[in-house]
């Protein structure tokens, strides 16, 4: 009898391992990554997952002398580095360098969820508590290092946006945006900043960052907040004032959805007609084959699908109530960015000084992923606008941050062109903050 027992408990734990391994396995992508890139990604059906695929490089951070690898006619330059997760980059008119040490606030996420989340951080070395403060950098000599690196503003809640108009400084913590004093060739705010407006900020708060971008003519701020979740998982409740563009009237002191349907869109930046545009982060656990992430046009009114529908009027069918009815006024995306490539920067570069084959168009860069197999981004890319439109494949501007081992020796994050027209480039991993130039 014991033995008839044992058997039936032996069968139970190995039909119960095999189901662990068929929910846990990862899913490998089919397609390679240049079929999900570009005006017309190829859509496949997704394949749904209860479990994510985690693919994650180990971090194996930058040695002196190492560098990421970058374009012909291009020279690469630790403009600074040992900061403290930098992120955000924003250039002032007189050439200094705002840098925000930052990340997420402190999670509050329990069970399987908080767990995986916990480890996954840990892994891509981003657990580190947020500096919350915007770092000066100043390269008064020209040389193309900081010699000056020193806090600007501190005590701060997981900064990111930040944009100055005129002598006031405007700067997005997670839960609302702030105004400053500010005097050309500071070196430091101490002064108490005004919250203008708040931002949903409510647990889990899984897509923390806000960053701003002013109007050309300085009266209004455009924020883009990300979702708080995948697709609604919480509730859509939780999601009031999430995935979206506001634009802030300054004048009127009154904040507008702009853009809706964005799941988590991050970098901003203008086209030379005035255009604003986005870096979005698509949705998981459809596949390494889904979403693409993508480049978009942010038009008022515009809704782009999120959660019921992607890449213009595909369902995901694991939103309930599905809303069919929706589709017909949802706006597609302008270019895909390949799948789970995680697009944080975003720069138009029209000054022609990195060369005439990157003027026309914007610099991208993909933070890279942590749920796609094989791996996904981990570079800064070049998408051409050569009738003022993307088109055609992006072109590879900064590579070479896996390293032969497939392990992370940074992530590049956010991008800004500098006064002399170099395009940095902060990496959150390596604490780095890059300098691409063209060669002498």
């Amino acid at each position: 009898m014991w033995k008839h027992v044992r058997n039936i408990t032996l069968i139970f734990v190995a039909l119960g391992l095999i189901g662990v391994w068929y929910i846990t396995r990862p899913d490998i992508a089919q397609l390679p990554l240049d079929a999900v890139t570009g005006p017309t990604p190829q859509i496949t059906a997704g394949r749904e997952q209860i479990f994510p695929t985690i693919a994650v490089a180990d971090v194996d951070r930058w040695k002196t002398n190492e560098a990421p690898v970058v374009a012909p006619g291009l020279v690469v330059e630790r403009f600074a580095e040992g900061l403290d997760h930098p992120r955000n980059l924003y250039t002032l008119p007189n050439g200094d360098i705002l840098v925000a040490e930052t990340n997420s606030p402190p999670r509050k996420m329990g069970g399987v969820e908080g767990f995986v989340m916990k480890w996954l951080m840990g892994k891509a070395g981003a657990d580190v508590p947020s500096a919350n403060r915007i770092t000066l950098l100043r390269d008064a000599n020209g040389d193309g290092q900081a010699e000056l690196k020193t806090p600007f503003l501190t005590g701060l809640n997981s900064p990111f946006g930040m944009v100055l108009i005129g002598e006031k400084l405007y700067v997005a913590n997670t839960n609302g945006l702030l105004i400053f004093p500010y005097k050309t060739g500071d070196t430091k705010i101490t002064a108490k900043g005004k919250e203008l407006t708040k931002f949903n900020a409510r647990a889990p708060n899984n897509h923390w960052t806000r960053n701003l971008a002013a109007s050309p003519d300085g009266k209004k701020i455009y924020i883009s907040v990300g979702s708080n979740s995948n697709i609604g998982d919480n509730g859509m409740e939780n999601e009031v004032g999430r995935a979206m563009v506001f634009e802030y009237d300054i004048a009127k002191d009154k904040k507008i959805p702009y853009a809706i349907g964005l799941r988590n869109p991050v970098g901003l930046g203008w086209d030379k007609a005035g255009r604003l545009w986005t870096v979005v982060n698509e949705r998981d656990m459809l596949g390494s084959d889904l979403v693409p992430d993508y480049l978009a046009l942010v038009e008022f009114g515009a809704d782009y699908g999120w959660p019921q529908h992607y890449w213009g009027g595909f369902t995901d069918t694991r939103v309930k109530p599905l809303k069919p009815e929706k589709r017909e006024y949802e706006r597609r995306p302008d270019y895909a960015l390949g799948v789970h490539t995680a697009p944080l920067g975003l720069a138009f570069g029209y000054n022609g000084k990195l060369g005439a084959g990157l003027t026309e168009g914007a610099f991208v860069a993909r933070h890279g992923s942590w749920n796609r197999k094989p791996v996904s981004g981990y570079d800064v890319i070049f998408v051409p606008f050569p009738k003022g439109e993307p088109a055609g494949k992006p072109v590879n501007v900064l590579t070479g941050f896996l390293d032969k081992d497939g392990k992370a020796q940074g992530r590049p994050a956010m991008l800004a062109l500098a006064k002399d027209g170099a395009l940095l480039v902060s990496d959150d991993v390596g604490n780095i903050v890059w300098r691409v130039r063209a060669k002498d």
